[in-house]
């Protein structure tokens, strides 16, 4: 129920129109009132004698005199001016708070018509009587009270293994002060705002989670009962499809499926129970999308806000053989330390996406957009701070390189492909050279010495006499023409140096999807590469 007929009841005073009537109840405690007192009881009596009874209005204390309609009590506040504060007055016919209209929707409140059946009964508390709570309840908050901008959330940004620090180390230079690492991702915090930046300009993260429950779990049911308590309403409702994904480190539960249905469950309880209807699941392009974290003791319920995951920055379609994704290219360059002013070359560049993340980086392109997220689609959207946001970004990019930045791949199929994914980019054909060549056959484009940052073929990808062959060569081209340069491979061959007869300077875990590599930095240095 609704708030509005209580404040209609503390109104101190009320406009003529506005009075309320007064019923038979209220005409016989008057007449009490007026009855009393020594005099007023002679009065009675002799007016009983008389077979009429007179009214003696001036011969009543003042106290107890009777007023005219829409006089105030002496007691009380003139009428000239109402004396409480500005909110009070909410509750008048015409001052209705907004909130109270949303609470309709999740049948909280009653309609209208109830409200002016009560606000015409008579407030029958005494002068010393303090008001009741009327706060709702958890269940039954309009999800406008509190808007998503006015807090803080905890959040945690994923990411490909291997890159946790990285991360965390862009995220403080986002301007997130307490990013730290975790598995498999960072933690960090910040306001809706900050989500928003965060899901524009990272490089590096595959999501963007909002933490929106966290409690102890011992079995399903306190799974259902976490959900059920969320108040999901203030993002999404029935209008809305919903995603649910689960995930579980050394938790005890025996299926991570069931506990997936209990957390779906939960939430469509809780929104019919305050909606009047449950949200479609849609598992390929759901409008919104909840993560469940399940460890030894305790489950974490997430709200995802990116939607798609962000290494999908929108212009590749053309992947080629064996791609590495958009944040995990980004990933090697910020573990490489390559600084974004410094040439790169890619010999074995495939469908180009280490160099186009090196160009929007150096041109100071946010990776986000051109895309669209998922928390345009929650209520309560703050459309004109996200456009903000982006005109900002758009005003920060640069006109053009300041360095030169090429790529060589054997396959002709690769580099058509790698120009166009930097054609969807936005980037023209000046910023990046790509060429039909063989990696043994690369040099340098200047004098400048840069950076070689490369994903070459490995495993099936080669047979056993053209491995051995490919690397003995390319040693000979490394030798001869990159003197100066750092040398930066991923590959999940761990003999690779050796076959280059490299002593690497660095190596460093990281994944390429599930499969576990090792990113070599080396020191190139024209001469013999024996050792």
């Amino acid at each position: 129920m609704s708030d509005t007929p209580e404040r209609k009841k503390k109104t101190l005073s009320l406009p003529d129109s506005a009075q309320p009537r007064q019923t038979a109840e209220d005409a016989r405690n008057a007449e009490r009132r007026a009855r009393s007192g020594p005099r007023a009881h002679r009065v009675m009596r002799a007016a009983l004698e008389s077979g009429k009874q007179q009214p003696a209005p001036e011969s009543l204390p003042a106290s107890t005199e009777r007023r005219g309609r829409g006089e105030p009590p002496a007691d009380r506040a003139p009428r000239g001016r109402d004396p409480r504060p500005r909110t009070e007055a909410a509750g008048k016919p015409g001052n209705r708070p907004r909130h109270a209209e949303a609470t309709l929707r999740g049948g909280a409140a009653a309609p209208r018509a109830v409200d002016r059946e009560e606000a015409a009964r008579p407030a029958r508390r005494g002068p010393n009587t303090p008001a009741p709570d009327r706060r709702p309840a958890e269940a039954e908050r309009p999800h406008r009270v509190t808007t998503p901008q006015a807090e803080n959330f905890a959040m945690f940004a994923p990411c490909p293994q291997g890159l946790e620090q990285a991360l965390a180390n862009e995220l403080r230079g986002l301007g997130f002060d307490d990013a730290r690492p975790g598995r498999a991702g960072a933690h960090f915090s910040s306001d809706w705002t900050g989500m928003m930046r965060a899901n524009l300009a990272s490089r590096l993260a595959t999501r963007i989670l909002v933490r929106v429950a966290q409690g102890p779990v011992q079995n399903e049911d306190d799974l259902l009962d976490l959900a059920r308590s969320t108040p999901w309403e203030r993002w999404f409702g029935a209008e809305r499809t919903l995603r649910v994904d689960t995930s579980a480190v050394r938790s005890p539960m025996k299926s991570l499926q069931f506990c997936n249905l209990r957390v779906k469950d939960g939430i469509c309880d809780r929104l019919r129970d305050l909606e009047g209807e449950r949200p479609s699941i849609d598992t390929v392009r759901p409008d919104a999308r909840v993560h469940a974290f399940l460890d030894e003791s305790s489950a974490t319920l997430y709200l995802d806000t990116s939607g798609e995951s962000l290494f999908k920055r929108g212009w590749r379609l053309d992947k080629g053989e064996a791609p590495l994704r958009e944040n995990l290219a980004a990933g090697l360059l910020a573990l490489s330390g390559w600084p974004a002013d410094v040439p790169v070359i890619d010999p074995f560049c495939g469908s180009g996406t280490i160099l186009i993340e090196a160009a929007l980086q150096a041109l100071n392109v946010p990776p986000g957009i051109s895309r669209p997220f998922g928390f345009e689609r929650l209520r309560d959207h703050p459309e004109r701070r996200w456009r903000d946001l982006k005109d900002d970004a758009r005003a920060r990019i640069l006109p053009e390189l300041p360095m030169q930045l090429a790529g060589a791949d054997i396959d002709p199929r690769a580099i058509e492909a790698a120009r166009e994914n930097a054609h969807r980019a936005g980037l023209t054909e000046d910023a990046v050279y790509f060429e039909v060549a063989d990696a043994r056959d690369t040099c340098p484009l200047d004098e400048r010495a840069g950076w070689l940052i490369t994903n070459p073929p490995y495993g099936e990808r080669l047979e056993l006499e053209q491995d051995k062959q490919l690397w003995a060569e390319w040693a000979r081209t490394l030798k001869r023409e990159f003197g100066g340069w750092e040398l930066h491979i991923i590959t999940n061959d761990l003999d690779l140096p050796r076959k280059l007869r490299l002593d690497p300077f660095r190596r460093t875990p990281v994944y390429n999807g599930a499969l576990e590599c090792r990113l070599f930095g080396f020191q190139l240095v024209k001469g013999s590469f024996r050792r």
